[in-house]
């Protein structure tokens, strides 16, 4: 990958990972429909295309990250009027699940790789370089694409053919956003015991970067039921003893002050379950 590379979409995500690449030794193109959002990345020495055509012209590789698959669809559309074969497109982009290999498909008869390659990290990582890229494509143009994907963020994850990058990201992003939902639940619970709702904010920041927070259990290759003389039991069945203990005790609060705890009474119903180290005693 000695060429030049393209950047489409420069909107809060996209401007600082462009800006990884401002000094690529083969040169940066980029694209965004809105003009003022491509003068930083001129100031940084970045040549600005006036389309998406004339960016595809010069750049053998092109990231996008643009808002939605709509337009995701346009702006490859548009690349493959101008791009020569060889040419690979990573969308960092969320898009649907089934999107990927869409697109992939419309690639193809122009001799165009197309990776899926949605990134985790939000601006702090974009601006530090350090987004975590979950990346499903071809093999070859994985690894081609590698040092500039190397550019924009500390853990590039090749995670299978194409579509395997985004149904990481939705996976990744389930537990992000069902977490926040709890958090909010928390926060109710908090608010009504009295409780500073901002100092308990700094509490759960602290303890999460000591943790790990919820991924931390995310450690074995499989979701299925953990054998008896598996080490993993003894560790996720002590999280499971404490965890339900806990989680008792906060609904007996929740209770105690009328505060509604839907996700915390689907949690003491399924941590067992979802942690593997639910025996047939149990249920």
């Amino acid at each position: 990958m000695n060429g030049p590379v393209g950047f489409v979409g420069l909107g809060q995500m996209g401007r600082p990972m462009a800006l990884r690449l401002a000094d690529w030794p083969g040169g940066l193109w980029v694209y965004d429909v809105d003009p003022s959002a491509t003068a930083k990345l001129a100031e940084a020495g970045a040549k600005v295309a006036q389309s998406v055509r004339e960016l595809a012209e010069h750049a053998p590789f092109v990231s996008v990250m643009v808002r939605d698959d709509e337009q995701v669809r346009s702006v490859l559309t548009e690349l493959l009027t101008g791009a020569l074969a060889g040419t690979t497109v990573a969308v960092h982009s969320t898009i649907a699940p089934g999107t990927p290999a869409e697109l992939a498909a419309l690639a193809a008869p122009s001799g165009v790789d197309v990776l899926d390659a949605p990134v985790s990290g939000g601006f702090m990582g974009a601006t530090d370089g350090r987004l975590a890229i979950m990346v499903g494509g071809a093999d070859g143009a994985v690894e081609r694409s590698r040092p500039v994907l190397e550019r924009m963020g500390a853990l590039v994850a090749h995670l299978g053919p194409v579509g395997a990058g985004t149904r990481a990201k939705l996976a990744r992003n389930l537990l992000h956003f069902v977490a926040f939902t709890a958090a909010t639940e928390a926060a109710r619970l908090a608010e009504a015991a009295g409780i500073d709702l901002v100092e308990l904010g700094k509490i759960v920041r602290h303890t999460d970067a000591i943790t790990g927070g919820p991924g931390s259990i995310l450690l074995r290759d499989t979701t299925a039921p953990v054998a008896r003389d598996d080490p993993w039991f003894r560790i996720l069945d002590n999280v499971r003893l404490l965890g339900e203990k806990d989680l008792r005790f906060a609904l007996e609060l929740a209770d105690e002050l009328d505060v509604q705890a839907p996700l915390a009474r689907l949690a003491l119903d399924g941590l067992g379950t979802g942690l593997g180290v639910t025996t047939k005693e149990d249920q």
